[in-house]
């Protein structure tokens, strides 16, 4: 193998090696923010919750009548 071929194999495996390392850090960035906002979306999700049970602990208990307008 000519040291050309070599140095031109090198130069190409270097330069997708490049290409990963920059692949790989955009999507650890985005799993991060992914994993940030689902956090955050856990976080609300267990906000409304706790506020529809006090909402619905403060609520009469209803009743089998029918509605006024029957």
């Amino acid at each position: 193998m000519s040291d050309l071929s070599l140095e031109n194999r090198i130069d190409a495996l270097e330069a997708r090696l490049m290409f990963q390392d920059a692949t790989i850090e955009t999507l650890n960035e985005t799993v991060t923010t992914q994993w940030r906002e689902i956090d955050a979306l856990k976080r609300k999700i267990a906000h409304l919750n706790e506020r529809l049970l006090e909402a619905e602990a403060g609520l009469p208990r209803p009743t089998n009548e029918p509605p006024p307008h029957y």
